[in-house]
């Protein structure tokens, strides 16, 4: 009797605990935007706006620090007055989260409108995202990347790819629906397996020709229909370098918004070391090759494109804190490390 009443008070503690999280609240306070047209039209005018031009996110820059200001709903209701048919605009915004207190946030982008206009009366200026997600505070990011990938997916997905017809969105922008066909559409993601390469004492890393100068990162590659992680990671793996993974473990996950709304599945792979020679597929690489840990120890303290050799090329430098690339390569740097002690 006494382990059932023990029983009974920790389930009740627990859901105790799950009424009062703050998390939990949070989330049931979204999902109840996202489904109430109405409460969410009503959140629009005591919540707070990211703002985009063509998809370049809004900053400001203070001293030698970028920040993402959030514009309250009196003062973006003020700015658009001036362009007229400000509750229009307001309406073309969308539901990126909210904060502790339930002041939710919106993101909305200004592409047709004056740009000069909008960054004089905010003292600031619209900055290509790739840039941004590099210089704004580690907190900022997810929610640009994310807000940026939401307004490309309402811009492209504004017919039925059925009917043809115009699709309409809900007012948090969580879906599109086309009435002719009854067809809702829910912004999607694309799995993407990115792998650091090891055989043991050297880990592998590669150029494609779009890096910047200098740049070598993990491989990756989006996974096919059909495919589970494991199956991509030894794919993408045999296709770009020619080796044939031994083994393989889930490092962590990241929203990325390049080519568009992709979601990282960070893996780390081992292979036989044996089998290590490189075959690379040149038509997706521009170079692949083997480090050792001092070279990565060095890479890794190197700012992008600050250390020129004799002949003018750049010294390995490796994806910023900011992408799951680099928390690949600490990973494999601590592992070494500590093998090593």
């Amino acid at each position: 009797m006494a382990a059932v009443y023990q029983a009974v008070c920790r389930r009740a503690s627990a859901l105790i605990c799950r009424f009062h999280s703050t998390y939990v609240r949070k989330m049931r306070y979204l999902n109840d935007l996202k489904e109430d047209d109405s409460l969410c039209r009503q959140a629009q005018t005591s919540g707070t706006f990211y703002l985009f031009h063509n998809l370049s996110p809004f900053l400001q820059e203070v001293g030698k620090q970028y920040l993402v200001p959030q514009v309250s709903a009196a003062e973006m209701k003020r700015i658009l007055e001036k362009f007229k048919e400000a509750e229009q605009w307001i309406e073309k915004s969308v539901l990126i989260g909210c904060s502790d207190e339930h002041v939710p946030h919106f993101a909305l982008d200004l592409g047709a409108l004056e740009k000069s206009v909008i960054e004089s009366e905010l003292k600031g200026s619209f900055t290509n995202l790739r840039k941004a997600l590099f210089v704004v505070d580690e907190k900022d990011s997810p929610l640009l990347a994310s807000a940026q990938s939401l307004l490309r997916w309402h811009d492209s997905h504004q017919y039925c790819s059925k009917t043809g017809q115009p699709t309409q969105k809900n007012v948090a922008g969580s879906k599109r629906v086309c009435h002719a066909s009854g067809i809702i559409y829910y912004p999607q993601m694309s799995p993407v397996v990115i792998t650091l390469v090891s055989d043991g004492s050297r880990c592998l890393l590669a150029r494609q020709p779009s890096f910047p100068q200098g740049m070598y990162s993990a491989l990756s590659g989006f996974c096919d229909i059909g495919e589970n992680v494991e199956q991509t990671v030894r794919r993408e793996v045999a296709e770009e370098v020619g080796l044939e993974v031994e083994s393989f473990q889930y490092s962590a996950s990241q929203h990325w918004p390049f080519p568009s709304s992709c979601l990282m599945i960070a893996c780390h792979a081992l292979v036989r070391e044996q089998q290590t020679e490189i075959s690379m597929n040149s038509l997706e690489l521009e170079e692949a090759r083997w480090f050792d840990l001092e070279e990565v120890v060095e890479g890794l303290k190197r700012e992008p494109g600050s250390s020129k050799q004799d002949d003018g090329s750049l010294l390995p430098w490796f994806p910023p804190k900011q992408a799951i690339a680099h928390q690949l390569i600490w990973e494999w740097v601590k592992q070494q490390t500590s093998q090593l002690a």
